[in-house]
């Protein structure tokens, strides 16, 4: 259980009341930045983020009996979701703040059909409305970085 408690908070940031998905996804947005300093390396942030998702589904549905659905402690889901969102992004201050304003845009706003993934069971719905935030913030980002920023 207290495996569960940890990981779904991720280290205890869901903890800290308001504000705590925004923190852990800058805490993500930190990490990433100097986990790919030297550079970017695919498979391994790819591997990363598959695993913090299979972490998220797996917690989410054990917190969830604990504190009920998709509880604001439980902020492994922006973790995973600010991961997608800078996968395949050229790895900058400027294109992590960037990623960081759209993602949290998406998970706060829940357009274009994210919010009806929260009516997903346990974990899966706690995890993939991120997802999809995740998934649109990176593609939005994609284009930006590609066609706008030079």
């Amino acid at each position: 259980m207290l495996f569960h408690k940890i990981t779904s908070t991720t280290l205890g940031i869901g903890y800290i009341g308001k504000g705590a998905g925004t923190a852990a996804a800058a805490v993500t947005c930190v990490v990433w930045y100097f986990a790919h300093a030297g550079g970017f390396n695919f498979i391994p942030a790819l591997a990363a983020t598959l695993l913090i998702t299979i972490l998220g589904i797996w917690s989410g549905n054990v917190v969830e009996e604990i504190w009920g659905k998709d509880h604001n402690r439980v902020v492994i889901d922006e973790v995973a979701g600010m991961c997608i969102t800078l996968l395949w992004i050229p790895v900058t201050p400027v294109n992590i703040l960037l990623g960081l304003i759209l993602f949290r845009f998406f998970d706060i706003l829940k357009p274009l059909f994210i919010r009806k993934l929260e009516d997903l069971p346990g974990g899966w719905g706690v995890m993939f409305d991120d997802i999809l935030a995740g998934v649109y913030a990176n593609i939005l980002l994609q284009v930006i970085v590609r066609f706008i920023i030079i």
